[in-house]
Order: C-alpha cells, then sequence, then structure tokens
C-alpha cells in the first residue's frame, strides 16, 4: 500500500454507534477524528434512520477511502443481536450508498489486529488505541472499537496488498 488510505471505522450499536477515521500507509497510522452517534428514537425505524443519516454525514465530511465494521455475534440474547445487526445494515447502506467498499471483521479478529490476543477487554482496547494513534486521552469505548476496527482494516489492506496473501494480485487492496 504505497498510497495513503483513508479509512472509516464503524463501531454499530442501536443506541450508540461508534466512529473512527484513521489515514494509513499500511505501515503507520494516524488519527483523523473519532467519536461516536448517541442513538434517540422510540422506534427501531427512527434509529436506523438516525444510524443511516450520521454514517452519511461522516462519509460526506470526511471522504473515506474504504470503510470497515464489526460483525454481528451472537449473544444469549437473540433480540440484541438483531438489533445489532439492523444498525449494521443501516450503517453498510450508508457506506455503499456513498459507493464505498465495506470490510466486516469479527470481533475477535479486531482484538487480535489490534492487541495480538483475541480474548481483550474495552480497557486494553482504549490503552492500544491510544497508544497506537497517539493520543493524548484514552478514547471513549465506542469511539475507540471503531477506530481499532479502522486499524484492523489497514492491517488487512497490507497484507493484501503485499501479496503476502494467496491468490492475491499486487496493487490491488480491495
Amino acid at each position: 500500500m504505497a498510497t495513503r488510505v483513508r479509512i472509516l471505522g464503524i463501531d454499530p450499536g442501536s443506541r450508540s454507534t461508534g466512529y473512527g477515521v484513521i489515514d494509513t500507509d499500511g505501515f503507520r497510522h494516524s488519527h483523523v477524528c473519532s467519536g461516536f452517534v448517541k442513538i434517540d428514537g422510540e422506534h427501531i425505524a427512527e434509529r436506523l434512520g438516525v444510524i443511516f443519516t450520521a454514517v452519511g454525514g461522516l462519509i460526506q465530511q470526511w471522504r473515506p477511502d474504504v470503510m470497515a465494521i464489526e460483525q454481528v455475534f451472537m449473544n444469549r440474547n437473540a433480540d440484541s443481536a438483531l438489533k445489532l445487526g439492523q444498525a449494521r445494515g443501516a450503517a453498510i447502506c450508508a457506506g455503499v450508498n456513498a459507493g464505498l467498499t465495506v470490510g466486516e471483521y469479527t470481533p475477535r479478529a479486531i482484538k487480535k489486529a489490534v492487541t495480538g490476543q483475541g480474548a481483550a477487554d474495552k480497557n486494553q482496547m482504549q490503552q492500544m488505541m491510544q497508544i497506537l494513534l497517539k493520543l493524548d486521552e484514552l478514547p471513549q469505548s465506542d469511539a475507540a472499537d471503531a477506530l481499532a476496527i479502522s486499524v484492523c482494516h489497514a492491517h488487512h489492506l497490507h497484507v493484501r496488498n503485499s501479496g503476502v496473501a494467496s491468490g492475491v494480485k499486487r496493487g490491488r487492496w480491495v
């Protein structure tokens, strides 16, 4: 990956959706912005509309080249997993609507890419994002997760670009 790539990472949630934008050349990552969108609304349809609009606004403002998002994991509560899946769908639709390619990663893959282990806790993720991106303070939890998703995607793109991944042509990163 010879040129810089801007990545928008999304940590979807039906009540709070984290976002993190980084620029990367595959080796060095720099923080552009991060935060979270508090999702208000009595009905799920309203909240999904807020997510779609907010992610669309972030794309318009920060002009990422690609987007990455966390995959749904099945928890004990099927209703929570369903709502998370719907939040993901709204964010993915905003990215695709803007013409972005969207990478998807499991929570375990994201944690492993950032901390070296797939079972890192929230605090470890926040600390690693502060260190890796040279942030002055710990990022908020949802923002840290979104930044970690961006960093995971950067690592994935770098491996694909370097030709390390089998069957990948040099120079194609998505």
